[in-house]
């Protein structure tokens, strides 16, 4: 049986959604890239010309990865004319993975494929958003995150939420649309003797939205007006 407090929490959370697609791919600029660590390269694959992404490489550097042989011919500042980076998570066995690939029209070539975990990580800490590191629980094709001041009772009507959350839901909402997907789930409780908002919030953010420097920075921001 669902007891009174549990009753309460389902009946009265809030839940915000905007509809879309959490594993659409999205295009990125070669600088992202370098700031994932990689750079991309146009060399041989097994004596073939190609590109491919590569770590700490310089020109004229041979090596083999996962039974490929590689040669380094140039390390690009740019990206090939006519062509685009595109991204996108994939799921495997449960591990969210990282596809990248360099589109031009009907052609695409995957330069990169590796699990997103820690790469996201080493991303997130590099470039100090902290309070995405804290908040992030696990990772799909979609992110959660949760920050939570208390975790049961029985939430308020939007209409008793303080500005402070209703700040917090405006901001969330406009990076929703612009990363085109987003969930929250939100249950304010009131607040406590010091006069502290308490509150529990789960925000489900496309994976790959976090690889994008300037999304991450706005989410993590949002997050930081939650006392």
């Amino acid at each position: 049986m669902v007891n009174e407090i549990k009753e309460a929490m389902l009946l009265n959370t809030l839940v915000f959604e905007t509809l879309g697609k959490a594993e659409a791919a999205k295009e990125f600029k070669l600088k992202s890239l370098k700031k994932w660590g990689f750079d991309l390269v146009f060399g041989k694959i097994e004596g073939k010309e190609g590109y491919f992404t590569a770590k700490d490489r310089k020109v004229g550097d041979s090596f083999e990865e996962n039974g490929e042989k590689f040669e380094v011919i140039e390390i690009l500042k740019e990206l090939p004319k006519n062509k685009k980076v595109m991204a996108h998570i994939e799921m495997i066995e449960g591990k969210a993975y990282l596809f990248v690939d360099l589109i031009e029209k009907d052609d695409k070539i995957s330069i990169l494929q590796i699990e997103a975990g820690e790469i996201l990580l080493a991303f997130l800490k590099k470039h100090k958003f902290i309070k995405i590191i804290e908040a992030i629980k696990d990772l799909g094709t979609a992110a959660r995150l949760v920050k939570a001041n208390r975790s049961e009772g029985k939430p308020l009507p939007f209409q008793e939420l303080p500005p402070v959350i209703r700040r917090f839901l405006r901001d969330a909402k406009k990076i929703e649309k612009e990363m085109g997907f987003g969930r929250i789930s939100l249950a304010y409780f009131g607040e406590n003797k010091e006069q502290k908002p308490q509150y529990s919030v789960a925000w489900m953010v496309p994976t790959i939205a976090l690889f994008d420097e300037d999304l991450s920075q706005k989410i993590d921001k949002a997050l930081a007006e939650l006392n």
